[in-house]
């Protein structure tokens, strides 16, 4: 078991740092940009910094890559506003997104959430992964808030902008997902076979109650706990073929049955 989770931790380690590019090409009607880089997953999320000085700078855009050319070692990235720091009471520049700004990727992704089954899963692959992990607490406070006892895309992505987690695992059917909490598009997926002999839903956290609003999506209990997190996976992965094949051969039927929501070419 120590030896998968070994292997495990080579990979993650290759999201640990922070990569930055050059925007070399730039279309503004489509709001995407063209970068040089080596090696990049798609679904990476960043953001695009203008400097305005050799002293001064600001965020423009958030950003996430949405292909790279690997013959090329070319990117394309997909930029929308940029809302983390927004304050209206701050004047803010006039400035737009140029050749040769800075496009930095993979930010904050040395801190990370982990959704598992149960508290045993839990201690398992938090004690075997080098991250600084953010307590499920948290997310489940945020989200009874918010009232979602059934955790939504949005929530992830409002938990990421205001705690600077980069990254969610998700533990589903002995595999281990690693995510992109913004675009949550998958950046890893890893072999675990560790023993699951109990769900808590919506995840494994020490608050017993997350609080439900009176309607609206996420309002509702969570009824299982895979077919759940493979749905959110399926509507933001529709191209990935190893999370098809994962679905197409789960022995879950809810979870087989969301094959179809797939945009798999022949």
């Amino acid at each position: 078991m120590r030896y998968i989770f070994l292997l495990f931790l080579a990979q993650l380690s290759l999201f640990a740092s922070p990569v930055s590019s050059k925007i070399i090409e730039l279309d503004t009607e489509n709001e995407t940009a063209k970068i040089n880089i080596d090696k990049i997953d798609v679904g990476m999320s960043g953001y695009v910094v203008h400097h305005i000085s050799p002293e001064h700078s600001s965020i423009l855009k958030s950003c996430v890559v949405e292909s790279f050319d690997v013959n090329t070692h070319t990117a394309m990235i997909k930029m929308k506003e940029f809302e983390l720091l927004q304050n209206n009471a701050l004047p803010s520049g006039k400035w737009k997104v140029t050749v040769g700004d800075s496009v930095e990727l993979a930010t904050s992704y040395s801190r990370s959430l982990l959704i598992a089954p149960n508290e045993e899963v839990y201690y398992q692959v938090s004690k075997s992964v080098e991250t600084q992990w953010i307590h499920p607490d948290i997310f489940a406070t945020l989200l009874s808030i918010n009232g979602h006892p059934t955790p939504l895309k949005e929530d992830f992505g409002a938990f990421s902008s205001s705690t600077a987690t980069g990254l969610v695992f998700i533990y589903l059917e002995k595999k281990l997902y690693t995510v992109d909490m913004k675009s949550f598009k998958i950046l890893a997926i890893s072999d675990t076979p560790l023993i699951q002999d109990s769900v808590k839903l919506p995840f494994y956290s020490r608050m017993e109650k997350i609080d439900a609003s009176w309607f609206g999506e996420g309002s509702s209990e969570m009824e299982s706990y895979e077919p759940h997190y493979y749905e959110l996976l399926v509507e933001n992965n529709k191209h990935n073929k190893v999370l098809y094949n994962i679905v197409k051969n789960s022995k879950n039927e809810e979870v087989s049955s969301l094959v179809d929501q797939f945009e798999i070419g022949e």
